[in-house]
């Protein structure tokens, strides 16, 4: 017997009600930096707003309840949290670390709907206990200040952004690839970096180096 195709799904999209349409959408436009998509209705009373990837419904008195709560993932919360306070955003509080392994901030909207906005972060539990050593070697000079900087802006060590990156490069993914430990918003900052400490050679270019005076 044949086995069934697989059911194909490529998204959910929730649908919220809300008191009044305009008032939702101006909401999450000016003051949660969302995207007005379209409205529906003669006047509208359903629409839709999107952020990045996530898009949400809004329908005018019916299809819910107020009181609803949502969770979108995001690369940075943290700036996403400065953003919308300076645009008057009511926050109920800003980002905390929580035990799942999130970064989180919780946002209530007009008709008492609640968005858990976070980012993951590395699981600090349970403990694994080592021994580092020191290692002596030498890196390319502007390198080595882009990794100093680089561990500052993640309140790392140099030595734990170090242990950070090798792992990951030892994790294969898919199409011949390697993971990253790095999100968006760091691979961003990493490119500011590059371009204040005159970082000009491609990622191949370590393979050429040669020491002046050598």
């Amino acid at each position: 017997m044949n086995k069934p195709a697989a059911v194909r799904a490529e998204s959910l999209i929730p649908i919220l009600y809300v008191r009044d349409l305009r008032e939702a959408m101006d909401y999450y436009t000016s003051k949660l930096l969302f995207e007005r998509l379209w409205d529906w209705g003669d006047p509208p009373d359903f629409g839709a707003v999107r952020l990045g990837k996530v898009e949400i419904f809004f329908c005018q008195g019916g299809q819910g309840r107020s009181g609803t709560w949502l969770s979108i993932f995001l690369d940075d919360v943290d700036d996403y949290h400065e953003r919308i306070k300076q645009l008057g955003a009511d926050i109920i509080h800003a980002p905390i670390n929580v035990p799942w392994g999130m970064r989180e901030m919780q946002v209530r909207d007009p008709n008492e709907h609640v968005i858990r906005f976070g980012h993951g972060i590395p699981a600090r539990e349970p403990k694994l206990e080592i021994e580092r050593v020191p290692v002596e070697t030498r890196l390319e000079k502007r390198l080595a200040a882009l990794l100093s900087d680089l561990a500052r802006h993640k309140n790392m060590t140099v030595g734990e952004v170090l242990e950070e990156t090798l792992l990951h490069t030892f994790e294969p993914v898919s199409h011949d690839g390697v993971a990253s430990p790095h999100t968006f918003g760091t691979l961003t900052h990493i490119a500011e970096l590059k371009k204040r400490h005159g970082i000009d050679y491609d990622v191949h270019a370590s393979y050429r180096f040669t020491e002046s005076g050598s």
